[in-house]
């Protein structure tokens, strides 16, 4: 008998579910009959946000053993979705990766700058914007708990990364090299942003697509 399947999409670093891509995803896949769960991974708090406390929301939210997950994760999402289910390779059905967060604490210093990353590191905490645009300041327990986990999941199902090649904050070009070395990974190249928010109606048919919802899928 087929595992029924459940669908939800992990939000990125300094978002919430109530992220402007979750909540139209969300909102096209409820048209299909499909609840797209969104859950909070802000964990324990986003001050205080760890990879680890991410994943532990993941596993609360699993919380009916007969079904599989079809995931669509963005950034930081994108990368714990990866993660999650290489951690749980017979809990997850299929992957949708946005601009996944890949090799995060090698990229952090570019983001922010050497001086403040090296700021971090020192004085434990940085003043960081955090979900809806508020600064808060954020513990160096993240990039401490980051440097723990592979900055390259090995994904164990089908994986779809749709990534934008004006990306400015994950370059494009470390998901080329990491569909290119993975057989059961295949990479849409999108004219756009990190943000991709010009991309709604292109990431909804792909995602639909991919999990067999659409007509002929």
């Amino acid at each position: 008998m087929t595992a029924p399947l459940r669908y939800a999409y992990l939000h990125g670093f300094a978002s919430s579910p109530a992220s402007v891509k979750g909540t139209a995803l969300a909102e096209r896949f409820a048209r299909l009959g499909v609840t797209l769960e969104q859950p909070d991974l802000n964990q324990p708090s986003f001050s205080a946000l760890t990879y680890s406390g991410a994943l532990a929301a993941l596993d609360a939210m699993d919380d009916a053993p007969s079904a599989r997950w079809c995931l669509i994760g963005s950034s930081m999402g994108g990368y714990l979705a990866a993660r999650w289910a290489e951690l749980n390779p017979d809990r997850v059905h299929r992957l949708v990766l946005l601009c996944p967060g890949f090799e995060m604490t090698s990229r952090w210093p570019g983001i922010i700058g050497e001086s403040a990353f090296a700021r971090w590191e020192r004085r434990g905490s940085l003043p960081l914007p955090g979900p809806g645009g508020r600064i808060v300041t954020v513990g160096w327990g993240l990039v401490e708990d980051a440097r723990a986990h592979p900055a390259l999941p090995e994904v164990p199902c089908p994986t779809l990364i749709l990534h934008g090649q004006r990306d400015e904050v994950v370059p494009f070009e470390i998901s080329e090299r990491y569909a290119a070395a993975r057989s059961g990974v295949r990479l849409i190249r999108l004219d756009d942003d990190h943000g991709m928010v010009g991309s709604l109606s292109r990431i909804y048919r792909e995602s639909a697509d991919f999990f067999g919802l659409l007509c002929g899928g």
